[in-house]
């Protein structure tokens, strides 16, 4: 299978590229600087270019059987676009065929509410507000304009192993919180290349 990884220099992209590559399928990632890259493969292309760039997009995403967008960033102060801007060019070039599986987040659309107290009533409006507001563009874009789409909400994101063991969770109903590593969230989104079940849902990921 030909999959491409935008955001795969580190986070949840590059657990999914080193998954996906260990697994014995073709991995094209989008980079804006290439060299940070930690891993090298025989069956890993990287293509330089910036999320926000129809061309770069566009050219990565040509001859995949699935998209993955890993996009994440640290910067939080500032008015944020990269994450629909992405999406808006996602949507442009991808095809009908092409599965699109993107991560947004904990607090995005119907999953805000969900996160416990000090997350829904101090991280999400003061700290991370202009993030997941343009986070909720992106999932509008996606549920707008693409065909096949997957949107994973993970939960809070540690550094643990990979376990195989979680729940992805489609109603909401009592769930306040939860914890997931990065690993799992790319086992997950593996596992949905190779046998989607979420198609046109968004999933939330916890243990």
């Amino acid at each position: 299978m030909n999959i491409a990884i935008i955001g795969a220099t580190r986070g949840i992209g590059l657990a999914m590229a080193q998954a996906a590559l260990a697994d014995g399928h073709v991995v094209t990632t989008l980079a804006r600087t290439p060299g940070r890259m930690p891993i090298s493969h025989s069956r890993l292309l990287i293509i330089a270019g910036d999320a926000q760039n129809a061309e770069a997009i566009a050219q990565v995403v040509e001859g995949q059987d699935v998209v993955c967008d890993c996009l994440g960033t640290t910067n939080v102060t500032q008015t944020i676009t990269m994450f629909s801007r992405c999406a808006e060019n996602l949507a442009k070039v991808l095809k009908p065929e092409q599965l699109l599986i993107a991560v947004t987040g904990i607090g995005t659309g119907d999953s805000r509410g969900h996160g416990g107290f000090l997350y829904d009533y101090l991280f999400m409006p003061i700290v991370l507000r202009r993030m997941y507001a343009d986070k909720d563009r992106q999932e509008r874009n996606i549920k707008d304009n693409v065909a096949r789409w997957i949107i994973v909400r993970p939960g809070f994101l540690t550094n643990g192993p990979r376990t195989g063991r979680y729940r992805a969770l489609t109603d909401l109903t009592d769930i306040h919180g939860g914890r997931i590593s990065r690993e799992d969230v790319a086992d997950f989104m593996l596992s949905q290349a190779k046998a989607p079940r979420f198609i046109g849902r968004t999933p939330l990921l916890i243990y």
